[in-house]
């Protein structure tokens, strides 16, 4: 759509007129000169500067998420100092008196964000507790419980393009409450928080102070102690295990934790190993993508090892590889690590709610209803998983995220992932076998559980509005000719739709970060004594129902 700014030489007027009045109140120089270049190249450049212009970034559940560039629609100084007083004030409007814990990752821009955040903190009156280096979101979501603060602030933007920047939020104990302590903010916050960013007057008047208190390295070390004491100190710990931290800056806190909880020191992937801004090894840095994790899986074979770990960028999620057996190795599900995960704690003992999303496997569900655990299902994303009871004792995503020690933080967490699956794997190997071996096991006891997606990436918003539309216009009433027995719309509170029948589940929905609608795709065969012509016969059904769905968008599969 051409932007109202391109038109005419009036609104390339007030397009000009616009841009000069926020670089008067752009406390970057380096941002205004970025958009004094584009204003003089105009009338070239009205479609780049109209779409910077076209709103401000919108602090939502996630907080920020956007391109590094100036203007009000991108990550930089004077939208993160807007976002930094919202959040001071809306704080004080709250009545909470605990600083804010301030951390970052290594991507461009992130410890200037963190040291503009902290100014802004100190300058309302508030303490700003600072990381001492760039480190792993959840050593954040730890300290804000840990050093009792009020908010934290981590500046990342996880597994996005290198291009990218973002701003997450978290509650301490005081606001966030039991349920909430250390996880990401929830509406009303969001609109809240939002709303305290739009009444501000100009940026200028915003007080700053100093640069906050920088912590020590004994943060980490209280973050490496906690979740290191998750693990079994009696377990089998003889493991080969290789990593990657994708550029990131999970490594060395990986490499720590590993070494400290007796499984040794992981080979890291040489090429990753240090934190890389620009990511120059992968196309995309997120373990889900094709080819991400190749190098890992090259190293895995080079050393024989027995699992391969590979952290997202911001060390919050956990792929895992292991060897297929004939000499490659597979990548893990989302799915296929969350039931290891909950499997080992179910037969560790501990008690509580088992918490899932509406869009990951109902193998958990099978699980803790056959062996008596309590079981919560929740919308997409970890801020709503951090909430699911107040004796949460494990919780997934199928987008590779976990949390295995609720009582710790309430966020997923990488790392201390990576520790749990280790102690898993390296009980199998103390066995003579495997984690595919385990997995085998709980498909003989609890069926196949075959996952998918269909995914499809649209230029054109309107498009996902119309496969959605047409979905809730035309129900089915069967899937691959079985009577449909589940249909569930979720609007208004979410634009999602469920639809089940005795084997299969499909969950349409628009993807939260991307320009994509995604069906999760679900069947289940039992194993009836062949788990091989199950796994085959999963796989077919699999296939058809992907191709059935695909007619009922409307979309290519």
């Amino acid at each position: 759509m051409e932007s109202s700014h391109t038109g005419n030489v009036t609104g390339l007027d007030a397009l000009r007129a616009e841009v000069l009045t926020w670089i008067t109140d752009d406390p970057d120089k380096t941002s205004r000169d970025e958009l004094y270049r584009l204003l003089d190249a105009l009338p070239e450049t009205a479609e780049e500067l109209a779409d910077r212009f076209a709103g401000r970034l919108q602090f939502g559940t996630a907080g920020l998420r956007g391109p590094l560039r100036a203007g009000p629609n991108g990550m930089n100084r004077a939208v993160v100092r807007a976002a930094a007083a919202g959040l001071a004030n809306w704080l004080d409007a709250k009545g909470a008196t605990g600083p804010v814990v301030i951390g970052y990752d290594a991507r461009h821009g992130s410890r200037d964000f963190a040291t503009e955040t902290a100014r802004v903190v100190t300058g309302s009156g508030r303490r700003a507790l600072v990381m001492p280096e760039p480190l792993p979101t959840p050593v954040t979501a730890f300290a804000v419980t840990r050093l009792d603060g009020a908010a934290a602030v981590q500046v990342t933007a996880s597994h996005n393009p290198p291009q990218d920047n973002g701003y997450k939020v978290y509650l301490g104990r005081e606001l966030g409450g039991e349920l909430g302590a250390g996880a990401q903010i929830v509406p009303p916050a969001d609109t809240e928080i939002e709303q305290a960013i739009a009444d501000l007057g100009p940026l200028s008047e915003v007080p700053l102070g100093d640069d906050g208190e920088i912590l020590d390295e004994s943060i980490v070390d209280e973050y490496l102690a906690a979740i290191c004491s998750v693990v079994d100190p009696d377990d089998p710990k003889r493991l080969a295990a290789v990593a990657t931290p994708m550029h990131g800056v999970g490594g060395r806190t990986l490499v720590r934790a590993m070494e400290r909880a007796g499984f040794g020191t992981p080979k890291l992937v040489r090429e990753q190993a240090e934190p890389d801004p620009d990511f120059p090894t992968v196309s995309f840095p997120n373990p889900e993508e094709p080819g991400a994790i190749d190098l890992l899986k090259a190293l895995a074979i080079e050393e024989g090892a027995d699992v391969a770990l590979a952290l997202d960028p911001d060390a919050d999620r956990c792929s895992v590889a292991v060897p297929d057996g004939d000499g490659t190795w597979r990548q893990l599900t989302g799915n296929e690590v969350g039931v290891l995960l909950a499997d080992h704690w179910m037969r560790k003992g501990r008690a509580g709610t088992y918490a899932t999303t509406i869009v990951s496997t109902t193998q958990l569900k099978a699980m803790c209803e056959r062996r008596g655990f309590g079981y919560e299902e929740t919308l997409t994303g970890f801020k709503w998983l951090a909430r699911a009871g107040a004796d949460l004792a494990f919780a997934f995503e199928e987008a590779l995220g976990y949390c295995v020690a609720p009582e710790l933080l309430r966020d997923k967490d990488g790392i201390s992932a990576a520790l749990v699956v280790s102690e898993i794997a390296a009980g199998q190997a103390a066995r003579f076998a495997t984690l595919t071996d385990r997995l085998d096991e709980l498909a003989e006891e609890f069926g196949v559980y075959e996952t998918g997606q269909l995914s499809v990436r649209v230029e054109d918003l309107s498009e996902i509005a119309a496969c959605m539309k047409r979905l809730r216009s035309h129900r089915p009433s069967t899937l691959l000719d079985e009577s449909v027995t589940e249909y569930v719309d979720r609007l208004p509170d979410a634009d999602v739709v469920t639809i089940a029948t005795a084997g299969a589940r499909v969950v349409a929905r628009p993807s939260g970060t991307e320009p994509k609608l995604k069906a999760y795709l679900e069947v289940h065969e039992e194993a009836g004594g062949d788990l091989t012509a199950a796994r085959e016969r999963a796989r077919a059904t699999l296939a058809a129902l992907r191709a059935e769905v695909a007619g009922i968008l409307g979309v290519p599969h």
